[in-house]
């Protein structure tokens, strides 16, 4: 573990008082049960699904603890309702996990919050009608997009892929290696800040041009848009160098395989990992508890959101600058050494 990992733990666990003293005892047999809220998304969506297979399982687990799923906008949102103390658990993407951790917009400073394990990867899709004028990201200069609901890790990711290609009218963060533009560009993208199903409203109607989407493939939304109309799916994977590079290595290249969606060929894009994520001050067995939990039934859990995944410790402890949960730690070390 580096200092800087220890500063930020003993960070995290300065409030314990509050939490700790509505959970005291709450391991015995005899004290009360954890009732713990977990932000997820907006309903309909894969964190929402994610969150309410997660509640269903644990009830049914017979473990001594309770999971009350909390409707958010999702990434950002909840990474600030784990900040102010309206939830103890939450989703998140793990880009705008690290930017909570470490202080980087839109956090206005480092938020002590912890991982208890990355779950599953998005795939970022950016969607246009097959037969409409957009055919790169390039095209988008000057055309409504439909961005990601506010407060959304898609809105997150949308911006940084457009600030990467020269479309955006925000302007970029100081970089990690790189210079970044300090001039808005001539013609940026008209970003919309609507949610996966207002987006797909949007498209469908032609009031936007294009969406963006960051979730599991195939997303039931997208999968049944495409068989009310011909969609081009566009790749990405061209800005995954320029994301690692500028931002963290939370990006990876994965790729929307043949088949989903109608697709004839692979599309190569931009990946993701959601985090599981907690308040430092969430009691140890109860996060023991709850990683038994979704360790036992990781297959139901990722049904609800993405095909083919599987939930792996090597995979599950890969959470990057965002530090793991105490409890996290425990229960990896005790189950595999």
């Amino acid at each position: 573990m580096t200092s800087a990992e220890v500063t930020r733990r003993r960070a995290m666990g300065a409030g314990l008082g509050a939490l700790a003293g509505a959970l005291a005892g709450c391991s015995g047999a005899s004290g009360p049960v954890p009732r713990l809220r977990l932000a997820t998304g907006p309903e309909g969506g894969p964190y929402n699904a994610f969150g309410q297979a997660l509640a269903q399982a644990v009830a049914a687990s017979g473990h001594r603890i309770e999971i009350v799923p909390v409707s958010t906008a999702a990434s950002v949102n909840n990474l600030r309702k784990l900040d102010d103390g309206s939830v103890e658990l939450a989703l998140a993407m793990a880009d705008a996990a690290e930017d909570a951790v470490l202080g980087r917009e839109p956090f206005p400073r480092p938020t002590p919050v912890t991982a208890l394990a990355r779950v599953y990867v998005n795939y970022t899709h950016l969607v246009v009608a097959a037969d409409g004028p957009v055919r790169s990201v390039k095209d988008l200069a000057g055309r409504p997009v439909a961005a990601g609901a506010a407060g959304s890790g898609v809105q997150v990711v949308t911006e940084r892929v457009l600030r990467a290609a020269g479309l955006s009218g925000v302007p970029a963060p100081a970089p990690v290696s790189t210079p970044a533009p300090t001039s808005t560009p001539a013609t940026a993208a008209d970003e919309r800040p609507l949610g996966l199903a207002a987006s797909v409203s949007a498209l469908r109607e032609g009031s936007v041009d294009a969406l963006f989407w960051s979730g599991g493939v195939p997303t039931p939304a997208l999968a049944a848009l495409a068989r009310e109309m011909p969609l081009r799916f566009l790749p990405l994977d061209d800005y995954v160098g320029p994301l690692r590079e500028r931002y963290a290595p939370v990006y990876t290249a994965v790729t929307l395989p043949a088949g989903v969606y109608g697709l004839t060929e692979p599309v190569g894009t931009i990946g993701v990992g959601n985090y599981l994520m907690a308040r430092a001050d969430v009691p140890q067995d109860a996060v023991r508890d709850l990683l038994r939990v979704v360790f036992d039934r990781w297959r139901d859990l990722l049904r609800e959101v993405t095909a083919g995944a599987r939930l792996e410790p090597r995979f599950a402890i890969s959470t990057g600058e965002v530090p793991l949960h105490p409890g996290a730690i425990a229960h990896y070390r005790s189950v595999y050494g």
